[in-house]
């Protein structure tokens, strides 16, 4: 038996709703239809009147959630596709990241996006959000790279009080199995070492994590050793684990889906060289997509995102340095 990424994110919201009858699921087809992706497949059935669906307006379902937050309710919001939040994007920054700092009444929300590339889904169904969010204070940012962190960190988030942005990724929704959902897990903001190494240090997220795994896998035919740090939430992010990887391997590759201005890898290095410097052998590098809308064609969007053997032709650079 087996289970993947997307059904562990469908089992971890069945919990949720039976363990707290404050839970409720709202967005687009998530009913009956059972979501664009089928993550809430059979769930309005099993749990009447709690799984709803919404019009096409995310601005008034981000919204109706805090409302329905500040009363008590611990609402989980789907967006069909990551992209479709910048429709809600006032709701998200300027509401619920600023509502507990505004009145001292948490805003219990999680937001899940569907994010990142597919073959073929182009420039509006592709992208990856977490670093817009990630730049506002109040908001906890989770990018699940397993099959585990998928089922544990999305009960977290709709535990914690604070407003969460669940960047759950696409590719891996089907791509992605484990054997058995986990019984415990790391907690939230607390990055994990994927892969100990010593010559130089990945850090990385979400389904980059997978790519960054593969490259150091390749590169180990040659004998050298990269530790691969998945960050797992990207806000808060864990600078003590960086920075004591870096400490080991003198060498920092910074890997990320999303575009390369700003955002998650920029943040890492600008950590490392601010609180790490002596402990670097060789300037910080960084892997990103390219800095242009998302190709449809299969090929382009193949050369638009970072893979293994980019990652590859990264780290052989940096070990050169």
């Amino acid at each position: 038996m087996s289970i993947t990424y997307l059904e562990a994110i469908r089992e971890a919201q069945a919990k949720a709703l039976a363990d707290d009858p404050r839970v409720y699921i709202y967005g687009q087809d998530v009913g009956e239809f059972g979501g664009a992706f089928k993550a809430t497949k059979n769930l309005s059935k099993e749990f009447p009147g709690r799984v709803l669906d919404a019009p096409i307006s995310e601005d008034a379902i981000v919204g109706s959630a805090i409302g329905a937050a500040i009363e008590g309710m611990r609402p989980i919001v789907e967006m069909q596709f990551a992209d479709f939040s910048s429709v809600g994007f006032n709701q998200i920054v300027n509401h619920a990241a600023t509502l507990y700092w505004r009145t001292e009444v948490p805003c219990p929300i999680t937001v899940r996006l569907p994010s990142g590339g597919n073959l073929g889904s182009g420039p509006f169904h592709s992208q990856c959000m977490e670093a817009l969010y990630a730049h506002y204070p109040g908001l906890i940012v989770m990018t699940p790279a397993t099959v585990e962190d998928a089922y544990s960190m999305l009960l977290e988030a709709v535990a914690i009080d604070d407003p969460v942005v669940f960047c759950e990724h696409k590719y891996l929704y089907y791509h992605l199995k484990a054997d058995a959902l986990p019984t415990d897990a790391l907690p939230a903001g607390k990055a994990r070492i994927a892969r100990p190494g010593r010559d130089a240090t990945i850090v990385t997220y979400s389904a980059m994590l997978h790519e960054a795994l593969a490259a150091a896998e390749e590169l180990a035919l040659d004998a050298y050793q990269i530790e691969v740090v998945d960050l797992r939430t990207v806000k808060p992010i864990d600078t003590d684990t960086i920075l004591a990887s870096v400490a080991r391997t003198g060498r920092l590759l910074a890997v990320g889906e999303a575009f390369p201005w700003g955002g998650v890898t920029a943040e890492v290095i600008a950590r490392v060289v601010t609180e790490g410097f002596e402990l670097l052998d060789a300037p910080p590098q960084r892997l990103n997509a390219r800095d242009t809308p998302i190709p449809y064609h299969p090929n382009l969007w193949a050369a638009h995102r970072p893979t293994a053997p980019a990652i590859v032709n990264a780290l052989r650079n940096l070990l050169r340095m």
